[in-house]
Formats: C-alpha cells, sequence, structure tokens
C-alpha cells in the first residue's frame, strides 16, 4: 500500500504516502532542492518548518555533482542530510525549460550543458539509473512536456513519446524500495489528457503526476481542467501536480482530488524580497515598512516572525545582506507548510470549501504584489 485516503471533503482528500523514508500527509508540499539543498536553508530549518518531504533534479544533479558520485558517498539522503523523503524529478521539464540545448528523438534527449557545453544523453533508461543512484523515494518517468502554445501534432507526438517513454522507465526500473510515478501530458487538450492517463494507468505505477500546467496557459485555464485530470487518475494512489505552487492555484487542484504540489516559488520570492502571508503578499522593500515594528505575521510560528520586525527584514534587503533572502525563505516556506496543514484539517472537518472561500478573500484584502514603490 503506497497511499491511504483518512478523509474526504468532495473531491478534496486527506491522506498519507507511504515512502521507504517514512510516511507523508496529504496534500503536501514539496520544498524544491534542486541542486540538493533548499536554496538558502539548512535540513534543520526545513525539518523545523515542518517539511515532511523535499524534491531534487534529476539533470542538474547528473550534470554536477553526477548520480555515480552521489551514490559512492551514500545516496542522496546522505549527501544532503536529509533523512526524510524525497523526491526526483527525471529531467522532464528541462525539456521544456531548456528548448534550445536540446534535441528530442524517441531514444530520449540530448542536452547541451548549460554549465561548460558538453552533451548530456537522457533516455528513460538513463533517467531511471540515475534515480537509482541517487536513491530518492519517488522517482520520475521521463516524459517529453510541450508548451502551452504548442500545436495540435506537437502536443500529440508529445504524449506518445511519454507513453513509450513510461514503458522503458518501467522496464529499466530496478530498485524495489523506490517508487516510479508516471507523468500525463496532453497540454489544454482533455481528450489527449485521457488518453495519455489511460494508457500510463495501464502501466499500473504506484503514482501518477499531471505535466505540462503552468507552462503558459492561465490559471482560468489550467482551474477549469483540473477536475477532470483529477478524475481521470485511480482514486487508490496519490496525484501530482507538477511544479504548480500559487495558493490559489493549490487550492484549486486540492478542490480537484490533488494531493501532492512543489514549486520553487517560497524560496525565489524570498532571495526577491516577497513575503507570502495569510493575509496577502509583502514587499519587504517598500518604503511603508521602514519603521514597522511588527513580524511578518502576528500568529506565525517560524523562527524569523518570532524574531525579527519587518523594519529588520527591510533593511537587510536594502544593504544587500545575505541574512535578508535566507530569513524571508524560511518564513516563505514556513507559511506553505502551514497552508498545508490547515487544508488537511479543513478536509479533516468536512470545511474545505469554506476555507478555500476565505483563504482567497482574505488574502486579496491587502496584497501587495502590485505595488511598484520601493524606497
Amino acid at each position: 500500500m503506497v497511499y491511504s485516503v483518512l478523509k474526504s471533503d468532495g473531491a478534496a482528500r486527506c491522506g498519507v504516502l507511504h515512502t521507504p523514508h517514512g510516511d507523508v500527509p496529504t496534500p503536501v508540499f514539496m520544498p524544491v532542492g534542486t541542486r540538493a539543498t533548499v536554496k538558502g536553508l539548512t535540513p534543520d530549518q526545513l525539518s523545523a518548518a515542518g517539511a515532511s518531504i523535499i524534491l531534487g533534479n534529476t539533470y542538474h544533479l547528473a550534470l554536477r555533482p553526477g548520480g555515480e558520485l552521489i551514490a559512492e558517498l551514500g545516496g542522496l539522503h546522505r549527501f544532503m542530510h536529509w533523512d526524510g523523503p524525497i523526491l526526483t524529478d527525471s529531467g522532464g521539464f528541462q525539456v521544456f525549460s531548456l528548448t534550445q540545448l536540446r534535441k528530442v528523438t524517441d531514444a530520449g534527449v540530448t542536452f547541451q550543458s548549460h554549465v561548460d557545453g558538453k552533451l548530456l544523453d537522457l533516455s528513460p533508461e538513463r533517467a531511471v539509473q540515475i534515480q537509482e543512484n541517487l536513491g530518492s523515494d519517488i522517482a520520475m518517468c521521463l516524459d517529453e512536456c510541450p508548451p502551452a502554445q504548442a500545436d495540435a501534432t506537437h502536443l500529440t507526438e508529445a504524449v506518445r513519446r511519454t507513453i513509450l517513454w513510461a514503458k522503458r522507465s518501467r522496464d529499466a526500473q530496478t530498485r524495489q524500495n523506490q517508487l516510479l510515478f508516471g507523468i500525463v501530458q496532453g497540454g489544454r487538450d482533455i481528450e489527449l489528457r485521457s488518453r495519455c492517463a489511460e494508457a500510463l494507468v495501464a502501466l499500473d505505477f504506484p503514482g501518477y503526476a499531471l505535466g505540462g500546467f503552468s507552462v503558459g496557459e492561465s490559471p482560468a485555464e489550467m482551474h477549469a481542467m483540473l477536475p477532470a485530470c483529477g478524475a481521470m487518475l485511480p482514486a487508490n494512489k496519490p496525484r501530482y501536480l507538477m511544479g504548480v505552487g500559487r495558493p490559489e492555484d493549490i487550492l484549486a487542484a486540492v478542490a480537484a482530488g490533488i494531493d501532492m504540489f512543489d514549486c520553487v516559488l517560497p524560496t525565489r520570492n524570498g532571495r526577491n524580497a516577497s513575503a507570502f502571508t495569510f493575509d496577502g503578499s509583502l514587499r519587504l522593500r517598500n518604503a511603508k515598512h521602514r519603521r514597522d515594528p511588527a513580524p511578518l505575521e502576528v500568529d506565525c510560528p517560524c523562527y524569523t516572525c518570532r524574531n525579527f520586525s519587518r523594519a529588520y527584514l527591510h533593511h537587510l534587503f536594502q544593504v544587500d545582506e545575505m541574512l535578508g533572502p535566507t530569513l524571508l525563505s524560511l518564513h516563505n516556506v514556513a507559511f506553505y507548510l502551514r497552508l498545508m496543514a490547515q487544508i488537511r484539517g479543513a478536509i479533516t472537518e468536512g470545511k474545505f470549501d469554506e476555507y478555500r472561500a476565505d483563504f482567497l478573500n482574505r488574502a486579496g484584502t491587502t496584497n501587495e504584489s502590485m505595488e511598484s514603490k520601493d524606497s
């Protein structure tokens, strides 16, 4: 048993994902540690913030330091000193994000390294092998992620290739203690996504992901598609929406029955002086915070809010001190993990729709994200 549903509220569900390195309560947000580190944060800080699982990236770790070296040093958990579950992406997103540096055929993807220009051949089999060397708890099949503007021919070809690669990934797997998830592609074409999901479900993966979202489509388009996409996937297995992380998008996906999320927003926004709060976002470079003695959030238990004022954080960014991005990233990760805990509680109480409406109403009242006057 990989996934247990504990409580449902409409399509939203609260459950437990069972992995070799421990159980993960769902719905869950996974902080992104692309290169074996969640930027600016230590494993102890992540644990204290409430993280139960983090994410790494096959493409980047294959380039530096290399999957074989990480295996030689005891695996990714030991390498980065994280003893909880780890999910590794396959490199499929880089098929989308590094379009100018790759060539795709049925055999796999050849990347020209963005680091030194050397070639990296990433076949479905090689992607599985690298992830087995890393020793992650959850590995992803290599897939082809097309952009939102891809035409019908491109989408159809990407789905055909994603299914082909999923079969080869399944055949290449040798580790019994690593969960391998299939990835559904198809862009905004529900029929194509249904066809892809049907083929992957027939392969009986222990979990399934929805790829190809947040790649250029509007939030409204994504929200409209999620209920049908969630219903395509088995109810007794975890469902993962890849790379989607705005709070309002997470809430829409949870309402559609999605269980797992990842995104770089908490740390990326933290490095850029933007904080998430339950009353909307804050821009700490704004002059209004220069004399503000309040914490980012009065009721937030994170280290940043317990010890530092908005005025101090504003000062750190004004003088370009590296502590500023660290403290804001820590708060943002803690915010996301608090959000997920509250979502789980609302589902358990049968009040998810009420919670979602209240969150969206509250977060939109004092949102500073569009303010441009900085000091």
